[in-house]
Protein backbone atom coordinates (compact mmCIF):
# COMPACT_ATOMS: atom_id res chain seq x y z
CA UNK A 1 0.00 0.00 0.00
CA UNK A 2 1.58 3.31 -0.71
CA UNK A 3 1.99 5.93 1.32
CA UNK A 4 0.98 9.36 1.23
CA UNK A 5 3.22 11.78 1.19
CA UNK A 6 3.18 15.15 2.81
CA UNK A 7 2.43 18.55 0.75
CA UNK A 8 5.66 20.38 -0.23
CA UNK A 9 5.40 23.69 1.87
CA UNK A 10 4.37 26.41 0.50
CA UNK A 11 5.80 30.31 0.40
CA UNK A 12 3.76 33.18 -0.61
CA UNK A 13 4.35 37.09 -1.10
CA UNK A 14 3.01 39.35 1.09
CA UNK A 15 2.34 42.05 -1.13
CA UNK A 16 1.21 40.23 -4.57
CA UNK A 17 0.57 36.85 -3.51
CA UNK A 18 2.45 35.29 -5.56
CA UNK A 19 3.24 31.68 -4.26
CA UNK A 20 6.51 29.00 -4.98
CA UNK A 21 7.16 25.73 -3.59
CA UNK A 22 10.49 26.94 -2.32
CA UNK A 23 11.78 29.92 -0.71
CA UNK A 24 13.31 32.66 -2.91
CA UNK A 25 14.36 36.22 -1.26
CA UNK A 26 12.98 37.81 -4.32
CA UNK A 27 9.42 37.76 -5.38
CA UNK A 28 9.72 36.42 -9.04
CA UNK A 29 6.09 38.64 -9.75
CA UNK A 30 7.07 42.11 -8.23
CA UNK A 31 10.23 41.94 -7.50
CA UNK A 32 10.21 42.61 -4.08
CA UNK A 33 12.58 41.69 -1.63
CA UNK A 34 12.27 39.84 1.88
CA UNK A 35 8.05 39.47 1.30
CA UNK A 36 8.07 35.67 -0.06
CA UNK A 37 6.67 33.82 3.89
CA UNK A 38 6.28 30.08 4.08
CA UNK A 39 2.38 29.45 4.40
CA UNK A 40 1.14 27.64 6.92
CA UNK A 41 0.05 23.57 6.49
CA UNK A 42 -3.49 23.14 6.84
CA UNK A 43 -4.17 20.58 9.22
CA UNK A 44 -7.12 18.73 7.60
CA UNK A 45 -9.58 18.72 10.72
CA UNK A 46 -12.55 20.25 8.57
CA UNK A 47 -11.89 17.33 6.04
CA UNK A 48 -12.03 14.59 8.44
CA UNK A 49 -15.35 16.26 9.75
CA UNK A 50 -18.60 16.83 7.93
CA UNK A 51 -21.21 19.05 9.00
CA UNK A 52 -24.18 17.39 10.54
CA UNK A 53 -27.66 19.14 9.86
CA UNK A 54 -29.43 19.66 13.05
CA UNK A 55 -32.89 17.97 13.44
CA UNK A 56 -35.93 20.39 12.80
CA UNK A 57 -36.48 20.35 16.83
CA UNK A 58 -32.74 20.92 17.48
CA UNK A 59 -32.90 24.18 14.75
CA UNK A 60 -31.15 26.91 16.78
CA UNK A 61 -33.84 30.22 16.95
CA UNK A 62 -33.60 33.78 18.20
CA UNK A 63 -33.88 34.01 21.37
CA UNK A 64 -36.83 36.19 21.12
CA UNK A 65 -39.18 33.11 20.11
CA UNK A 66 -37.71 30.75 23.18
CA UNK A 67 -40.67 29.92 25.31
CA UNK A 68 -39.77 30.96 28.66
CA UNK A 69 -42.47 28.87 30.29
CA UNK A 70 -41.50 27.24 33.84
CA UNK A 71 -39.87 23.60 33.38
CA UNK A 72 -42.28 21.59 35.25
CA UNK A 73 -41.22 20.68 38.60
CA UNK A 74 -42.38 17.48 41.16
CA UNK A 75 -42.40 17.51 44.67
CA UNK A 76 -40.01 14.97 46.50
CA UNK A 77 -42.44 15.23 49.29
CA UNK A 78 -39.64 15.83 51.86
CA UNK A 79 -40.74 19.88 51.84
CA UNK A 80 -37.71 21.17 53.25
CA UNK A 81 -35.84 19.31 50.31
CA UNK A 82 -37.86 20.82 47.77
CA UNK A 83 -37.00 24.08 49.30
CA UNK A 84 -33.31 23.73 48.70
CA UNK A 85 -34.32 22.89 45.39
CA UNK A 86 -36.37 25.68 44.13
CA UNK A 87 -39.45 23.93 44.70
CA UNK A 88 -39.52 20.92 43.81
CA UNK A 89 -37.27 18.11 41.41
CA UNK A 90 -37.40 18.77 37.67
CA UNK A 91 -37.31 16.33 35.29
CA UNK A 92 -33.92 15.04 33.41
CA UNK A 93 -32.10 17.52 36.56
CA UNK A 94 -28.99 15.62 37.49
CA UNK A 95 -28.74 16.26 41.13
CA UNK A 96 -24.94 15.72 43.44
CA UNK A 97 -25.60 15.60 47.36
CA UNK A 98 -22.34 15.76 48.89
CA UNK A 99 -21.41 15.11 52.92
CA UNK A 100 -19.21 13.94 54.95
CA UNK A 101 -19.15 10.44 56.36
CA UNK A 102 -21.94 9.33 58.59
CA UNK A 103 -23.98 12.48 58.32
CA UNK A 104 -27.21 11.06 56.98
CA UNK A 105 -26.59 11.10 53.53
CA UNK A 106 -27.96 7.67 52.64
CA UNK A 107 -31.13 8.55 54.89
CA UNK A 108 -32.57 11.67 53.80
CA UNK A 109 -32.01 9.72 50.27
CA UNK A 110 -33.74 6.81 51.37
CA UNK A 111 -36.59 9.16 53.23
CA UNK A 112 -36.60 11.39 49.95
CA UNK A 113 -37.29 7.31 47.46
CA UNK A 114 -39.87 6.73 49.99
CA UNK A 115 -41.66 9.83 50.33
CA UNK A 116 -41.63 9.86 46.34
CA UNK A 117 -43.07 6.07 46.06
CA UNK A 118 -45.97 7.19 48.21
CA UNK A 119 -46.44 9.92 45.88
CA UNK A 120 -47.24 7.51 42.98
CA UNK A 121 -43.51 7.39 41.62
CA UNK A 122 -41.49 4.35 40.77
CA UNK A 123 -38.17 5.05 42.40
CA UNK A 124 -35.08 2.90 41.70
CA UNK A 125 -32.23 3.51 44.37
CA UNK A 126 -28.68 1.75 43.11
CA UNK A 127 -26.93 1.09 46.31
CA UNK A 128 -22.70 0.53 45.37
CA UNK A 129 -21.86 0.91 49.17
CA UNK A 130 -24.24 -1.60 50.97
CA UNK A 131 -26.51 -4.85 50.18
CA UNK A 132 -29.70 -4.79 49.67
CA UNK A 133 -30.56 -6.26 53.35
CA UNK A 134 -28.65 -4.08 54.72
CA UNK A 135 -30.74 -1.22 53.06
CA UNK A 136 -33.90 -3.28 53.70
CA UNK A 137 -32.83 -2.63 57.51
CA UNK A 138 -32.58 1.09 57.50
CA UNK A 139 -35.96 1.43 55.67
CA UNK A 140 -37.80 -0.65 58.32
CA UNK A 141 -36.44 1.29 60.77
CA UNK A 142 -36.86 4.46 59.30
CA UNK A 143 -40.40 3.55 57.87
CA UNK A 144 -39.56 3.98 53.95
CA UNK A 145 -40.92 0.49 52.75
CA UNK A 146 -42.83 1.08 49.42
CA UNK A 147 -44.06 -1.74 47.07
CA UNK A 148 -42.84 1.16 44.27
CA UNK A 149 -39.51 1.78 46.13
CA UNK A 150 -37.18 -0.93 43.73
CA UNK A 151 -33.54 -1.78 45.27
CA UNK A 152 -30.54 -2.43 43.70
CA UNK A 153 -26.94 -3.56 45.20
CA UNK A 154 -24.45 -2.77 41.97
CA UNK A 155 -21.10 -1.47 41.23
CA UNK A 156 -21.22 -2.19 37.37
CA UNK A 157 -22.63 0.98 35.17
CA UNK A 158 -23.87 -1.29 32.82
CA UNK A 159 -25.94 -3.22 35.66
CA UNK A 160 -27.63 -0.09 36.12
CA UNK A 161 -28.79 0.94 33.06
CA UNK A 162 -29.61 -2.21 32.57
CA UNK A 163 -31.81 -2.07 35.88
CA UNK A 164 -33.08 1.42 34.57
CA UNK A 165 -34.27 0.13 31.68
CA UNK A 166 -36.26 -2.92 33.58
CA UNK A 167 -38.21 -0.95 36.39
CA UNK A 168 -38.78 1.83 33.96
CA UNK A 169 -38.22 4.23 37.28
CA UNK A 170 -39.41 7.66 37.41
CA UNK A 171 -36.48 8.70 40.11
CA UNK A 172 -32.96 7.27 40.35
CA UNK A 173 -30.68 7.12 43.30
CA UNK A 174 -27.12 5.99 42.66
CA UNK A 175 -25.14 5.84 46.35
CA UNK A 176 -22.37 6.84 45.50
CA UNK A 177 -20.27 7.60 41.90
CA UNK A 178 -17.52 7.27 43.93
CA UNK A 179 -18.43 3.30 43.83
CA UNK A 180 -19.34 2.66 40.27
CA UNK A 181 -17.40 1.74 37.82
CA UNK A 182 -17.67 1.69 33.65
CA UNK A 183 -16.24 -0.95 32.05
CA UNK A 184 -15.32 1.85 29.22
CA UNK A 185 -12.91 3.38 31.20
CA UNK A 186 -9.64 1.81 32.65
CA UNK A 187 -8.56 1.84 36.34
CA UNK A 188 -10.43 1.45 39.12
CA UNK A 189 -14.19 2.92 40.88
CA UNK A 190 -13.31 6.16 42.12
CA UNK A 191 -10.14 7.18 40.04
CA UNK A 192 -11.05 10.41 38.35
CA UNK A 193 -11.47 8.78 34.64
CA UNK A 194 -13.95 6.64 36.28
CA UNK A 195 -15.74 9.74 37.89
CA UNK A 196 -15.86 11.41 34.59
CA UNK A 197 -17.29 8.86 32.30
CA UNK A 198 -19.81 7.41 35.15
CA UNK A 199 -21.55 10.86 35.69
CA UNK A 200 -20.85 11.94 32.01
CA UNK A 201 -23.37 8.33 31.00
CA UNK A 202 -25.82 9.09 33.70
CA UNK A 203 -26.31 12.45 32.87
CA UNK A 204 -26.76 11.43 29.68
CA UNK A 205 -29.38 8.77 30.31
CA UNK A 206 -31.15 12.09 32.07
CA UNK A 207 -31.03 14.18 29.66
CA UNK A 208 -32.32 11.77 26.88
CA UNK A 209 -35.29 10.51 29.07
CA UNK A 210 -36.29 13.52 31.04
CA UNK A 211 -35.19 11.19 33.88
CA UNK A 212 -33.77 12.58 37.31
CA UNK A 213 -31.08 10.92 38.87
CA UNK A 214 -29.93 12.34 42.30
CA UNK A 215 -26.10 10.83 42.56
CA UNK A 216 -24.24 10.36 45.75
CA UNK A 217 -20.63 12.07 46.15
CA UNK A 218 -18.09 11.37 49.17
CA UNK A 219 -15.66 14.49 49.86
CA UNK A 220 -12.26 14.87 51.01
CA UNK A 221 -10.67 15.49 54.86
CA UNK A 222 -11.02 19.51 53.19
CA UNK A 223 -14.74 19.12 52.69
CA UNK A 224 -14.75 19.39 48.80
CA UNK A 225 -16.37 16.60 46.66
CA UNK A 226 -13.75 14.27 45.86
CA UNK A 227 -12.95 13.10 41.94
CA UNK A 228 -12.40 15.52 39.43
CA UNK A 229 -13.55 18.93 39.34
CA UNK A 230 -15.52 19.04 35.73
CA UNK A 231 -17.97 16.48 38.13
CA UNK A 232 -19.41 19.34 39.61
CA UNK A 233 -19.77 21.80 36.55
CA UNK A 234 -21.72 18.44 35.00
CA UNK A 235 -24.40 18.35 37.47
CA UNK A 236 -27.63 20.79 37.32
CA UNK A 237 -27.45 21.07 41.27
CA UNK A 238 -25.32 20.71 43.96
CA UNK A 239 -26.12 20.17 46.93
CA UNK A 240 -24.00 19.72 50.62
CA UNK A 241 -25.66 18.35 53.51
CA UNK A 242 -23.74 19.29 57.15
CA UNK A 243 -24.23 18.80 60.79
CA UNK A 244 -22.43 18.55 63.84
CA UNK A 245 -21.97 14.80 65.25
CA UNK A 246 -22.47 16.52 68.66
CA UNK A 247 -26.05 17.18 67.76
CA UNK A 248 -28.80 16.22 65.65
CA UNK A 249 -29.64 18.80 63.97
CA UNK A 250 -28.58 18.95 59.87
CA UNK A 251 -28.50 21.13 57.25
CA UNK A 252 -28.68 20.72 53.58
CA UNK A 253 -27.75 24.20 51.32
CA UNK A 254 -27.28 24.21 47.56
CA UNK A 255 -24.26 25.06 45.85
CA UNK A 256 -25.26 24.86 42.42
CA UNK A 257 -28.73 25.21 41.18
CA UNK A 258 -29.45 26.36 37.31
CA UNK A 259 -32.89 25.78 38.50
CA UNK A 260 -33.19 27.92 41.58
CA UNK A 261 -31.87 29.96 44.12
CA UNK A 262 -28.69 28.80 45.61
CA UNK A 263 -29.24 31.10 49.26
CA UNK A 264 -31.89 28.28 50.56
CA UNK A 265 -31.24 26.01 53.66
CA UNK A 266 -33.08 22.87 54.37
CA UNK A 267 -33.30 22.36 58.47
CA UNK A 268 -33.58 18.37 59.44
CA UNK A 269 -33.25 16.33 62.89
CA UNK A 270 -31.52 12.99 62.78
CA UNK A 271 -34.28 10.99 65.43
CA UNK A 272 -34.18 7.70 66.47
CA UNK A 273 -36.70 6.56 63.71
CA UNK A 274 -34.52 8.43 60.71
CA UNK A 275 -34.73 11.77 59.41
CA UNK A 276 -37.02 14.28 60.52
CA UNK A 277 -38.14 17.66 58.95
CA UNK A 278 -37.89 21.31 60.99
CA UNK A 279 -40.02 23.60 59.19
CA UNK A 280 -39.35 26.02 61.94
CA UNK A 281 -36.00 25.55 63.49
CA UNK A 282 -36.62 28.69 65.37
CA UNK A 283 -37.19 26.85 69.06
CA UNK A 284 -33.98 24.50 68.68
CA UNK A 285 -30.88 27.35 69.29
CA UNK A 286 -32.80 29.09 72.27
CA UNK A 287 -32.67 28.39 75.98
CA UNK A 288 -35.02 27.77 78.58
CA UNK A 289 -35.98 31.49 79.40
CA UNK A 290 -33.38 31.80 81.89
CA UNK A 291 -33.27 35.14 83.32
CA UNK A 292 -29.46 34.46 84.59
CA UNK A 293 -27.44 37.43 83.62
CA UNK A 294 -25.45 36.94 80.42
CA UNK A 295 -27.71 35.78 77.26
CA UNK A 296 -28.99 37.89 74.27
CA UNK A 297 -31.09 36.58 71.59
CA UNK A 298 -29.75 37.67 67.80
CA UNK A 299 -31.00 36.88 64.55
CA UNK A 300 -29.66 34.88 62.32
CA UNK A 301 -29.97 34.04 58.47
CA UNK A 302 -29.15 30.71 56.89
CA UNK A 303 -30.09 31.26 53.47
CA UNK A 304 -33.22 33.70 53.14
CA UNK A 305 -34.47 31.54 56.46
CA UNK A 306 -34.33 33.66 59.40
CA UNK A 307 -33.74 31.84 62.77
CA UNK A 308 -33.33 33.16 66.51
CA UNK A 309 -29.81 31.95 68.18
CA UNK A 310 -29.39 32.77 71.84
CA UNK A 311 -25.72 34.03 72.68
CA UNK A 312 -24.57 33.19 76.33
CA UNK A 313 -21.43 34.71 78.26
CA UNK A 314 -20.09 33.65 81.91
CA UNK A 315 -17.59 35.90 82.80
CA UNK A 316 -15.07 34.93 86.06
CA UNK A 317 -12.14 36.96 87.89
CA UNK A 318 -9.19 35.73 87.47
CA UNK A 319 -5.35 36.02 88.83
CA UNK A 320 -3.75 34.42 85.61
CA UNK A 321 -1.44 36.65 83.83
CA UNK A 322 -3.05 35.42 80.49
CA UNK A 323 -7.03 35.33 81.01
CA UNK A 324 -9.08 32.52 79.43
CA UNK A 325 -10.61 32.99 76.04
CA UNK A 326 -13.45 29.90 75.42
CA UNK A 327 -15.39 30.56 72.01
CA UNK A 328 -18.07 27.78 70.97
CA UNK A 329 -20.39 28.15 67.81
CA UNK A 330 -18.80 31.54 67.12
CA UNK A 331 -15.82 33.06 65.66
CA UNK A 332 -12.76 33.33 67.80
CA UNK A 333 -11.44 36.21 66.22
CA UNK A 334 -14.67 38.18 65.94
CA UNK A 335 -15.06 37.50 69.51
CA UNK A 336 -11.56 38.94 70.94
CA UNK A 337 -12.36 42.28 68.48
CA UNK A 338 -15.98 42.93 69.81
CA UNK A 339 -13.92 42.20 73.47
CA UNK A 340 -11.55 44.68 72.64
CA UNK A 341 -14.10 47.34 71.62
CA UNK A 342 -16.56 46.91 74.53
CA UNK A 343 -13.39 47.74 76.91
CA UNK A 344 -12.33 50.57 74.94
CA UNK A 345 -15.31 52.18 73.84
CA UNK A 346 -17.44 51.60 76.87
CA UNK A 347 -15.27 50.83 79.38
CA UNK A 348 -15.82 47.59 80.67
CA UNK A 349 -12.76 45.80 81.90
CA UNK A 350 -12.06 42.35 80.23
CA UNK A 351 -8.57 42.13 80.92
CA UNK A 352 -8.92 40.33 84.36
CA UNK A 353 -11.51 37.92 83.75
CA UNK A 354 -12.13 35.07 82.04
CA UNK A 355 -14.38 35.18 79.36
CA UNK A 356 -16.63 31.74 77.69
CA UNK A 357 -18.98 32.59 74.56
CA UNK A 358 -21.12 29.95 73.49
CA UNK A 359 -24.46 29.21 71.58
CA UNK A 360 -27.10 27.33 72.22
CA UNK A 361 -27.70 24.07 70.29
CA UNK A 362 -24.44 24.13 68.91
CA UNK A 363 -25.53 26.01 65.85
CA UNK A 364 -22.83 27.88 63.75
CA UNK A 365 -23.15 31.63 63.89
CA UNK A 366 -20.23 33.45 62.53
CA UNK A 367 -21.83 36.69 60.57
CA UNK A 368 -21.07 40.03 61.65
CA UNK A 369 -24.11 40.47 62.71
CA UNK A 370 -23.41 38.24 66.00
CA UNK A 371 -21.67 41.46 67.06
CA UNK A 372 -23.91 43.34 69.16
CA UNK A 373 -25.65 40.21 70.65
CA UNK A 374 -21.65 38.92 71.64
CA UNK A 375 -21.44 42.50 73.31
CA UNK A 376 -24.55 43.39 75.38
CA UNK A 377 -24.31 39.22 76.62
CA UNK A 378 -20.53 39.87 77.39
CA UNK A 379 -21.79 43.13 79.32
CA UNK A 380 -24.90 41.76 81.07
CA UNK A 381 -22.50 39.31 82.74
CA UNK A 382 -19.90 41.48 83.65
CA UNK A 383 -21.58 43.86 85.45
CA UNK A 384 -24.98 41.10 86.26
CA UNK A 385 -28.00 42.18 84.93
CA UNK A 386 -30.15 40.32 82.93
CA UNK A 387 -31.41 40.99 79.38
CA UNK A 388 -34.99 41.02 78.78
CA UNK A 389 -36.59 38.34 77.02
CA UNK A 390 -38.16 40.63 74.57
CA UNK A 391 -35.11 42.40 73.46
CA UNK A 392 -33.27 40.80 70.50
CA UNK A 393 -29.95 42.16 68.96
CA UNK A 394 -28.84 42.38 65.56
CA UNK A 395 -25.76 44.57 64.54
CA UNK A 396 -21.96 44.83 63.72
CA UNK A 397 -19.27 46.52 65.49
CA UNK A 398 -16.46 48.82 64.47
CA UNK A 399 -13.38 49.50 65.99
CA UNK A 400 -14.48 52.83 66.58
CA UNK A 401 -17.80 51.21 68.69
CA UNK A 402 -20.31 52.20 66.13
CA UNK A 403 -23.53 49.78 65.59
CA UNK A 404 -23.63 49.13 61.82
CA UNK A 405 -26.50 47.73 59.54
CA UNK A 406 -26.72 44.18 58.28
CA UNK A 407 -28.14 42.45 55.41
CA UNK A 408 -31.57 41.70 55.53
CA UNK A 409 -32.03 43.57 58.36
CA UNK A 410 -35.95 43.98 57.18
CA UNK A 411 -36.63 40.35 57.40
CA UNK A 412 -34.32 40.11 60.30
CA UNK A 413 -37.15 42.32 62.24
CA UNK A 414 -40.08 41.02 60.81
CA UNK A 415 -39.03 37.59 62.25
CA UNK A 416 -38.05 38.84 65.58
CA UNK A 417 -41.60 40.60 65.61
CA UNK A 418 -43.16 37.31 64.61
CA UNK A 419 -41.64 35.49 67.62
CA UNK A 420 -42.73 38.40 69.96
CA UNK A 421 -39.45 39.95 70.63
CA UNK A 422 -41.15 43.39 71.28
CA UNK A 423 -37.74 45.62 70.90
CA UNK A 424 -34.72 44.66 67.92
CA UNK A 425 -31.51 46.70 69.21
CA UNK A 426 -29.94 47.41 66.15
CA UNK A 427 -28.28 49.89 64.14
CA UNK A 428 -30.84 52.75 64.82
CA UNK A 429 -28.48 52.93 68.12
CA UNK A 430 -25.70 53.91 66.43
CA UNK A 431 -23.26 53.49 68.94
CA UNK A 432 -22.46 50.84 71.29
CA UNK A 433 -22.32 52.59 74.40
CA UNK A 434 -26.08 53.99 73.46
CA UNK A 435 -27.12 49.86 72.79
CA UNK A 436 -25.71 49.04 76.33
CA UNK A 437 -27.36 51.85 77.56
CA UNK A 438 -30.93 51.03 76.14
CA UNK A 439 -31.14 47.54 77.01
CA UNK A 440 -29.79 48.07 80.88
CA UNK A 441 -31.97 50.88 81.65
CA UNK A 442 -35.17 48.21 79.99
CA UNK A 443 -33.57 45.40 82.00
CA UNK A 444 -33.84 47.60 85.73
CA UNK A 445 -37.03 48.45 84.61
CA UNK A 446 -38.16 44.51 84.22
CA UNK A 447 -35.43 43.14 86.75
CA UNK A 448 -35.38 45.99 89.82
CA UNK A 449 -31.88 45.93 91.57
CA UNK A 450 -31.81 43.48 94.60
CA UNK A 451 -29.98 44.55 97.45
CA UNK A 452 -27.83 41.19 98.34
CA UNK A 453 -26.19 42.21 94.67
CA UNK A 454 -22.29 43.48 94.87
CA UNK A 455 -21.51 46.82 94.53
CA UNK A 456 -20.35 46.76 90.94
CA UNK A 457 -23.81 46.16 89.28
CA UNK A 458 -23.89 50.05 90.94
CA UNK A 459 -21.23 51.37 89.02
CA UNK A 460 -22.32 53.51 85.68
CA UNK A 461 -21.19 51.29 83.02
CA UNK A 462 -18.92 54.06 80.80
Amino acid sequence: MATRRPAPPAFVCTECGWTTSKWVGRCGECQQWGTVQEQAAKTGIFRQMSPLAPGADRAARPITQISTAETPRRSSGVAEFDRVLGGGIVPGAAILLSGEPGVGKSTLLLEVAAQAARGGRRVLYASAEESQAQVRLRAERTGALHDELYLASETDLATILGHIDEVGPQLVIVDSVQTVASSLSDGAAGQPSQVREVAATLIRVAKERSLPIIIVGHVTKDGQVAGPRILEHLVDVVCHFEGDRQTALRFIRALKNRFGPTDEVGCFEMTGDGIAEVPDPSGLFLGHGSTEPGTCVAIAMEGRRAMPVEVQALTVATTAPNPRRVVSGLDSARVAMVLAVLERRAGYETGKLDIYVSTVGGVRFTEPAADLAIAIAVAASIRNFSVPRTIAAVGELSLAGEVRAVTQAAQRRSEAARLGYQQVIDDRSERLSAALDDVRSRSRSVHPAKKHQSKIDDVPPF
